[in-house]
């Protein structure tokens, strides 16, 4: 009888093997295998940060300096968060044509991309407020009443009842919130915007800020309603108690010349 040249190999031998070649497959897959998303999203968040800086030497270095810090010319952004860019720049604010007691509303020069990546940028110079996503400024199943309440308590002094504005000291004003997006209402009471103080969430919840943004829709709407016909540009007890001291008292005094005169010529006859 022949001898066996080789030893009869272990029945798990050959499962050994295979799962040593899935190893290795593994392995090799895992070492030239794309990326992982998370990389690939801090690859592109890197991406933008870099166009927006390119953004900002061009158009804010000037006045705010090289690295946000500041100059005399502009305040430092270090800290001021995406959701202050979003506004100014997004509301044509910023940049701004020239120095001033306060910067008015212009038209916007950036595309929402730019203001994206200037956003991007000036949040990597250090922590601030976030850009609100629509579920945060969306008004659908807020308190109306509850935002006319929150609205004149915090907001009226300057804004006026409906938010028409108003004059403040020293050339500054309130600037009319008719027509505003819902974001950039948000965005300004999450921020406090020049004049402006500033409301987070421990002052106003994210709740109150969408029911005083329920509000401002529901009284300067396109479909709103006014059941009191003459609004008097909706500024509040001044302009109304102008019209009646003006008008009312005129026609009270004119009435009473009418009564004398036509008594005097009585009189006469």
């Amino acid at each position: 009888m022949k001898k066996l040249s080789a030893r009869r190999r272990h029945p798990l031998a050959a499962v050994v093997v295979l799962l040593l070649a899935l190893a290795a497959t593994g392995g090799l897959y895992t070492a030239f295998a794309p990326a992982s998303k998370a990389n690939a999203d801090d690859s592109a968040q890197s991406l933008t940060i870099e166009e927006g800086k390119k953004l900002y030497e061009v158009g804010c270095a000037t006045c705010h300096g090289t690295g946000g810090q500041g100059s005399t010319d502009g305040p430092s952004l270090v800290g001021v968060g995406a959701a202050a860019v979003d506004f100014q720049v997004g509301t044509g604010r910023m940049p701004a044509q020239q120095p001033g007691a306060q910067v008015p509303r212009k038209k916007v020069i950036y595309n929402q991309t730019q203001i994206d990546q200037l956003a991007a940028y000036i949040a990597s110079l250090g922590a601030g407020p976030a850009v609100p996503t629509k579920d945060q400024y969306s008004p659908e199943g807020a308190d109306i009443a509850k935002g006319g309440e929150l609205f004149r308590t915090n907001c009226a002094q300057c804004h006026n009842f409906v938010g028409k504005g108003g004059a403040l000291t020293h050339g500054k004003f309130a600037p009319s919130l008719e027509g505003v997006a819902p974001k950039h209402i948000y965005e300004a009471m999450q921020t406090g915007p020049q004049n402006m103080p500033s409301f987070p969430d421990t002052t106003l919840t994210e709740k109150n800020k969408k029911d005083i943004i329920a509000y401002l829709n529901a009284v300067n709407g396109d479909e709103t309603v006014n059941p009191g016909g003459l609004e008097l540009g909706g500024l509040g007890p001044v302009s109304e108690g102008l019209f009646a001291w003006i008008f009312g008292l005129g026609a009270l005094i004119a009435v009473a010349v009418w009564v004398a005169a036509r008594t005097a010529k009585a009189k006469k006859s």
